[in-house]
């Protein structure tokens, strides 16, 4: 096998996106992605059975597509690196499965893959080699994390969390409380440019001093997250408006919203850097698309001396192209196959960055 410049594609099918990539090294060859975010417009979420129907359907012709965009036979690759978690149980075994099955057919070496590193690692496809002291915060529907990444492929270190709701699912909610429907995301985003981001006083999860400690001595929580508060101050909002019959300013509470979720986010991300010695940021996750959070962290990271790294937005969201290039780094690290014995795991923490196969 190849470990200088590995040719290793990639299957990701955590969520709602399927997504096939290949890489070269470290060069993207193609990155295909199938999603079935129109199926489940109507049920204002994503529904794990649909999903999963959706990526038996799509696995195939995705596979098909990113095989003739690069250019590549299955015979020519290297490796094969599947996501095998954190994700929803379904939808990780039919990617997991296909990639079982390809592994099997072609004799190919099989890594599993942790989808959250995966979103630190596609960033070696714009701009090379990651930097030292590299944190990541990782915002999207499922996941808001910051992590500390002392080397991609051995040793990442989650310092804090949601405890509920990700970012990305606090959108959604309160979307829907505002009748916007889903995704919830980009609509908030653009109704908030025509809002008022200090209309509403809006709380920020977990800032309390009980929470937050000190550096000395941190609190429980002190670059941890929590959005269901939030939520529920939104929706008590507009069922005030509605009880005193007047008129609801969407945009503004939308402005306010987003102004919560971001100024926390980058708040205790930045704080989390200062306090670990990081001086690099990759922001990643689909919710990095907002223009807002990209604006506040950008501008927050400047004043703290951090140098801020974003993805492409078509690198930030579910693909397979970030599995495909955690997958390369691994392997040219001279990181062992998984073999074909792993199963998924929905709750794969951050720290198992691949799945090494079991000792005989």
């Amino acid at each position: 096998m190849n470990r200088t410049d590995p040719l290793v594609l990639g299957i990701e099918s955590s969520c709602d996106e399927t997504g096939i990539g290949i890489v070269r090294g470290t060069e993207l060859l193609t990155n295909t992605v199938s999603s079935s975010m129109e199926e489940h417009v109507r049920f204002g979420g994503v529904i794990p059975e649909i999903a999963s129907r959706a990526h038996l359907d799509a696995m195939v012709p995705a596979l098909q597509a990113a095989l003739s965009e690069a250019g590549v036979s299955l015979a020519e690759l290297d490796a094969i690196a599947v996501t095998s978690g954190p994700g929803l149980s379904g939808a990780l075994m039919v990617g997991v499965s296909a990639a079982k099955a390809l592994a099997l057919a072609t004799g190919k070496p099989l890594y599993a893959i942790n989808h959250l590193v995966a979103h630190v690692g596609v960033g070696v496809l714009d701009g090379g080699a990651l930097p030292e002291n590299l944190g990541a915060l990782l915002v999207s529907g499922g996941h808001t994390e910051i992590l500390r990444v002392a080397d991609l492929t051995s040793d990442v270190e989650l310092l804090g969390s949601t405890i509920d709701d990700a970012a990305g699912e606090a959108y959604d909610k309160v979307a829907r409380i505002l009748g916007l429907g889903y995704p919830g995301g980009p609509a908030i985003d653009r109704l908030a440019r025509d809002g008022n981001p200090k209309a509403i006083r809006f709380p920020r999860g977990l800032t309390q001093p009980k929470y937050m400690g000190t550096a000395e001595a941190p609190g429980p929580h002190r670059y941890d997250w929590s959005f269901s508060g939030l939520k529920t101050a939104v929706a008590r909002c507009v069922e005030q408006y509605e009880a005193a019959g007047r008129e609801l300013p969407v945009a503004d509470i939308a402005a306010s919203f987003q102004e919560a979720v971001v100024d926390v986010i980058t708040a205790k991300a930045v704080l989390a850097c200062t306090e670990h010695g990081i001086t690099n940021l990759l922001l990643g996750g689909g919710v990095a698309a907002n223009s807002r959070l990209r604006a506040l962290t950008e501008e927050r990271c400047s004043a703290a001396g951090i140098k801020l790294r974003v993805p492409p937005i078509s690198l930030c969201t579910d693909n397979g192209a970030m599995v495909a290039a955690l997958g390369a780094q691994v392997v040219m690290a001279g990181g062992e196959p998984s073999g074909i014995g792993f199963g998924t795991d929905p709750s794969l923490p951050v720290t198992s960055i691949h799945v090494a196969a079991a000792r005989a």
